[in-house]
């Protein structure tokens, strides 16, 4: 395996002089930088990233935790990530949870043991135990939240305006004459879930609806608890006319229970959901969403994390980026008929 010295001696300089090329740290003549360079491409010379850490106290690795790799979400998130990432030279390593508390704690360990030089954290559900958390902050390492923060911590962060987008869909569901509209969260114990819920309660204070507790469901993000849920909220007497979903994969488990429920889309109920499939065209009907940029989330969040790591003032003022989220009208929703 070539060496820095073998580069060198066939680019006919110093050390040095290679070291100020691959580093930026000292300007090199054009002539002096063309040899360099000519000579690591003949040699096929990798520099070590761990020797250069040695000296520089940086690896060039960022890390990203999401909490579930299968949600279509989360892979344009970490692909805008990524494309920050390189663009400065870095790289990303992907860490999946399973939306599990324990087990985001195990992977921050991971992280650290890397030496990773900053997180970008989708974070896992918690019931309040944030020291992973903390102690990484505390040893130097910034964190930046994307898509969701933990309840009660303040980091920077990178989100999407959950409450004015589940606003202005239950406002639509309003506007064309639903009245009992049901909604399943996610998780109320993450900022995404209860945020959207904020959007969908100050809708219905809005226009003067006292809340129906029985039309709230909670479940977890996942197909399965979308399904369940909506098989409860559906198959009970005096079902709502319209279903707001707080994502993706639920609305998916959702439109499975209306089909074994024989309801039919938009005739029986109108359903909308907060997300966005990547082939609308696929379903039949067309989907009434509330849009949102996965991919320019990650690429900003990403951006915001490398910022903080060439700053000197690492732990400056907290700060919170919020990406509007688009209502976008299609199929799934109509008219409420009837009483």
């Amino acid at each position: 395996m070539p060496t820095i010295t073998d580069v060198a001696k066939l680019a006919g300089v110093s050390v040095g002089t290679v070291s100020h090329v691959l580093n930026g740290t000292v300007p090199v003549s054009p002539d002096l930088c063309a040899r360099v360079r000519s000579a690591i491409r003949k040699l096929d010379y990798h520099p070590s990233e761990v020797a250069r850490s040695l000296t520089n106290r940086r690896t060039g690795m960022l890390g990203i935790v999401i909490p579930d790799l299968t949600n279509p979400f989360f892979p344009q998130l970490v692909r805008g990530a990524e494309d920050a990432a390189l663009e400065h030279h870095q790289s990303l390593i992907v860490f999946n949870t399973d939306e599990r508390a324990e087990r985001e704690q195990y992977l921050f360990s991971v992280l650290r043991r890397r030496r990773v030089d900053g997180i970008l954290l989708a974070a896992a559900p918690n019931t309040g135990d944030l020291a992973h958390i903390k102690r990484t902050l505390r040893a130097g390492i910034p964190i930046v939240c994307v898509d969701r923060g933990p309840l009660g911590l303040s980091t920077d962060s990178v989100l999407v305006d959950n409450i004015g987008g589940a606003y202005e869909c239950i406002r639509h569901l309003l506007s064309l004459g639903h009245r009992r509209i049901a909604i399943i969260t996610g998780c109320l114990n993450l900022q995404t879930g209860w945020e959207r819920l904020e959007g969908y309660k100050k809708a219905l204070k809005e226009a003067a609806i006292p809340e129906e507790r029985e039309l709230i469901r909670e479940g977890n993000f996942r197909a399965e608890s979308g399904y369940q849920l909506a098989r409860e909220l559906l198959s009970a007497g005096n079902r709502p006319s319209a279903l707001f979903v707080s994502n993706a994969p639920m609305t998916f488990g959702a439109l499975k229970a209306l089909r074994e429920l024989g309801l039919q889309v938009p005739m029986d109920i109108s359903v909308a959901m907060f997300d966005e499939v990547a082939y609308p065209e696929l379903f039949e009907p067309q989907l009434t969403c509330v849009s949102q940029p996965p991919y320019r989330m990650g690429y900003r969040a990403a951006e915001l994390l490398i910022s903080r790591l060439e700053s000197k003032k690492r732990r400056g003022p907290r700060v919170e980026l919020r990406l509007p989220a688009e209502l976008k009208i299609k199929g799934s929703t109509s008219q409420k008929v009837g009483d």
